[in-house]
């Protein structure tokens, strides 16, 4: 069996053969090639999977109905996500075609809890300006003010595995914790207090984002939810770009009714992460005007990105390949109902 892997980067390629390899040696009666290409999907570039029965996609590949009637058209008969939304594919029309569709709905959520953790404290701490300051020498104090965490307020939008993980780690820091979900899929007992959004955004003074991109959900933060936070607070999100209205953040840094943000997802990152633009000149203003601020912080969807949980993408992914190859359902398969975690 051929696979088309898509958005592949060297560490993909790293994991994917592991997981690869094990899995030849349990049934070598069935190999499996795995063809790599750096191009993201798109219509463009769905010609790359000829001869290919099975695709491995990421998080900013597209997966629309052209897309998924020109894979059908080339053969391809399943599409592996390695990754837990999939608010870029058209479930309908992958079931309209009868092809195998199936995620890995959850991969060390500790990993991008602690990415959220990592961004609060570097820019509540300016650790970040601190060490560039030190390797030249200037070792003055004055620009890197912070709070001291424990006792402080932390929202948690999203009460998933990824959420109730941070919720645990802010729990811990002594911080007093609340949750908004609307249907949270653990009990949080004594770590958090769940509320409305408003009352969140209104009562804390760090609010993080851990909820699926959904039409309920895109641009959940935007003027009007921004207007109702705390003045001064602190913005993360490490789960979709989308969920926040870039143009009204910036409109909130302005005027000072945020204090800071930090980001490792952006609403148009597909144009910019995961590569090397250090020798471009980027032509996206929004993201552009979101650099020059000193309280912003920007890391390239990096949160996902250690060891285990590279380790469980690819074993998950190919456990969901296995259950194709031998006709099975997938505990991990797409429906149109299903509620990303």
């Amino acid at each position: 069996m051929k696979i088309a892997v898509f958005s592949a980067q060297p560490y993909d390629r790293r994991f994917l053969d592991e997981a690869r390899i094990a899995e030849l040696e349990k049934t070598p009666s069935a190999p499996i090639e795995a063809v790599y290409f750096t191009d993201r999907l798109t219509i463009d570039t769905v010609a790359l999977a000829q001869g290919c029965a099975v695709v491995c996609v990421f998080v900013n590949d597209i997966l629309d109905a052209p897309v998924l009637q020109a894979l059908h058209a080339l053969g391809v008969r399943a599409v592996l996500l390695r990754c837990a939304g999939f608010n870029n594919v058209d479930v309908q029309a992958g079931e309209r075609l009868g092809m195998f569709m199936a995620r890995v709905p959850t991969y060390a959520p500790e990993a991008v809890a602690e990415h959220a953790l990592a961004l609060v404290m570097t820019l509540n701490r300016r650790t970040h300006r601190a060490y560039a300051r030190v390797r030249e020498g200037n070792f003055a104090l004055d620009g890197l003010l912070g709070m001291t965490l424990h006792g402080k307020t932390v929202g948690i939008v999203g009460a998933g595995q990824i959420g109730t993980a941070a919720a645990h780690i802010f729990k811990g820091l002594g911080c007093t914790v609340l949750v908004s979900d609307p249907a949270p899929q653990l009990q949080l007992g004594a770590i958090a207090t769940r509320v409305t959004l408003e009352q969140l955004l209104a009562q804390s003074d760090i609010v993080s984002l851990h909820c699926p991109l959904m039409e309920a959900t895109r641009h959940l933060i935007n003027a009007t939810s921004l207007a109702l936070m705390k003045p001064g607070a602190m913005l993360v999100n490490t789960s979709r770009g989308a969920l926040i209205d870039t143009m009204a953040v910036i409109a909130a840094l302005k005027c000072k009714q945020l204090g800071a943000l930090a980001i490792d997802v952006y609403e148009q990152e597909s144009d910019l992460f995961f590569h090397d633009h250090s020798s471009d000149i980027i032509d996206d203003d929004v993201f552009q005007r979101l650099m020059t601020f000193p309280n912003v912080l920007v890391t390239g969807h990096q949160g996902f990105f250690t060891v285990e949980a590279m380790r469980e993408i690819a074993a998950v992914t190919f456990a969901n390949l296995a259950c194709h190859t031998r006709g099975e359902p997938s505990a991990n398969a797409l429906a149109v109902n299903a509620r990303p975690t």
